[in-house]
């Protein structure tokens, strides 16, 4: 009989975090209108305004889940040959992609092609080195779990999973706006600093996206299923161990940002938005996590107020409205 805990606990693992979630645009919207200041016409143009970087950083969501959703299914040729499709459309956006070809290409020939009319060179650059090697690594991924060697350690993992995570990625569009010099992206102590941030988001997911996983049996590329094969630790156990390193690396940004050197007032004005984008970027990925429904259906809000999971069993996606 199988005596195992029926749910699941999630740590509430950004209680302390120093960046709050905010969310203003409605109050916004409404003080400016109050005045009246813009004729009907341009008051309706102004409230179908979309910015640009906003739906940049959407539709990349978009393209990780769609490749993530292909990926978890396929043998290693077929990824391959997946991401040679969606790097050559990145290298070459204007090019029109053949017919019968697979739709990943046109999809990320038409998200890069919108990209570079408004995103500054360097965090293209930076978008295109990062995008590239997640995309390797997670062939890499399909590859463990296509030749039995997904089972590994667990700094082999997170050496790993900092990649096939696609967070590293995701700060390229907080430096869109802004031409951010090679000698502060590649710095030692912001790039410990993201890595930080990197480490915040991928536990986070991890925690809340195992249950999903482990219903689908595909739960193997996933810190707390690591923790549990390498410490012999339970569920909830392996939780826990989680919630701690996700506190560690949060007390390591923190600690961190004492350490950024000093580029000089139009510079250092830069490094500091970019610091904090990535920061407010884990806080929206773990409000996202409860408020979308991609892991917790439609009981995200009342998971995230309980944090207990119903656990689902093998193979049924259809109890949490997944």
């Amino acid at each position: 009989m199988d005596t195992r805990p029926k749910t699941i606990y999630l740590p509430d693992t950004m209680v302390d975090w120093p960046w709050p979630r905010t969310n203003v645009k409605a109050e916004a919207d409404a003080w400016f209108r109050d005045f009246k200041a813009l004729t009907p016409k341009s008051q309706e143009a102004f409230d179908k305004c979309e910015f640009e970087y906003l739906r940049i950083g959407c539709d990349l969501m978009n393209v990780f889940f769609i490749f993530d959703d292909y990926t978890d299914v396929q043998n290693e040729a077929v990824t391959k040959e997946i991401v040679d499709i969606m790097l050559d459309a990145l290298h070459n956006p204007q090019k029109m992609r053949p017919e019968g070809e697979h739709i990943l290409g046109e999809i990320v020939r038409q998200f890069w092609a919108r990209t570079i009319q408004s995103a500054s060179l360097s965090s293209q650059r930076h978008f295109l080195e990062t995008f590239t090697a997640y995309l390797h690594a997670v062939v890499t991924e399909v590859i463990d779990r296509e030749q039995g060697h997904s089972k590994r350690s667990i700094d082999d993992y997170l050496k790993l999973r900092r990649y096939t995570s696609g967070v590293k990625p995701t700060y390229s569009i907080v430096e869109m706006g802004m031409d951010l010099p090679d000698e502060v992206f590649y710095n030692p102590v912001i790039m410990e600093l993201a890595e930080c941030i990197t480490d915040i988001a991928l536990i986070d997911n991890d925690m809340i996206s195992y249950n999903k996983e482990q219903a689908a049996g595909n739960e193997d590329h996933n810190i707390v299923s690591t923790v549990m094969l390498e410490l012999g630790l339970d569920r909830g156990g392996a939780m826990a161990w989680a919630a701690n390193y996700h506190a560690e690396a949060q007390k390591r940004f923190i600690d961190g940002l004492a350490k950024v050197p000093s580029w000089g007032p139009s510079i250092d004005v830069l490094v500091k938005e970019y610091l904090d984008g990535m920061a407010m970027f884990v806080r929206g990925h773990k409000s996202w996590g409860y408020e979308g429904h991609r892991y917790c259906g439609t009981r995200g809000p009342e998971i995230q107020q309980t944090r207990l999971v119903p656990l689902l069993p093998k193979a049924n996606l259809i109890e949490v409205g997944v």
